[in-house]
């Protein structure tokens, strides 16, 4: 099991033309030790196929698909849930860090 600092949990719906940014300011973070947990919310973009290719190329990249609409705080429990990291962040799929 990969021990990780920090899990940063981005819930997703309805935010495909803001993916690739933000997932590209988090994998680009010069923090070791980092998880990147996707939650996509049973949004009907087409968001997921960008998670999907995030989680393809990068191993700290995990894709939650669910297939009900739990709105955002629902969606960010399910992150935690799995979330390895002693600590846990938040990021919203149309922020950037």
């Amino acid at each position: 099991m990969t021990s990780f600092k920090v899990s940063v949990i981005v819930p997703c719906y309805n935010a495909e033309q803001f993916l690739t940014r933000c997932l590209d300011s988090l994998v680009n973070q010069t923090l070791e030790g980092i998880e990147i947990i996707c939650v996509n919310d049973a949004s009907p973009d087409n968001g997921i196929a960008i998670l999907r290719d995030y989680e393809a190329r990068y191993p700290n990249v995990v894709v939650i698909d669910l297939k009900e609409n739990v709105r955002q705080g629902g969606a960010r429990n399910r992150g935690i849930e799995i979330a390895r990291g002693e600590y846990i962040g938040f990021v919203d799929a149309d922020d950037w860090v």
